[in-house]
């Protein structure tokens, strides 16, 4: 997903690596994240950016991209009080789970 294509636009990010259950598979959570960012990251405004990555040996990463680190964790919040959010977070080993935000500084 990509809104407000500008690089100025970009101030912050959320950036979270995870592992999946056993019961998930990549074909799972890409669906969820579609449905996620149907449902729920088209309404934020000052959302940039959002996708999926996947590193070696299961690890995935969620990168949230918004006008600034504030927004960014703001986002990040909002995920805990959204039907469509929460059931993305359940096909996540939440014990793997490393989250960082990061501000944008040139």
């Amino acid at each position: 997903m990509i809104k407000n294509g500008n690089i100025e636009n970009i101030g912050g990010l959320e950036f979270a690596t995870f592992r999946l259950k056993n019961c998930v598979t990549e074909d799972d959570l890409i669906k969820l994240s579609i449905k996620v960012e149907e449902r729920f990251l088209s309404q934020q405004e000052e959302l940039v950016l959002h996708f999926l990555v996947r590193g070696a040996d299961g690890v995935y990463a969620d990168v949230a991209i918004a006008s600034s680190q504030e927004k960014a964790e703001e986002y990040c919040q909002q995920w805990l009080h959204n039907e469509v959010a929460l059931e993305y977070l359940e096909v996540i080993e939440k014990e793997s789970v490393n989250m960082t935000f990061w501000q944008r500084i040139n």
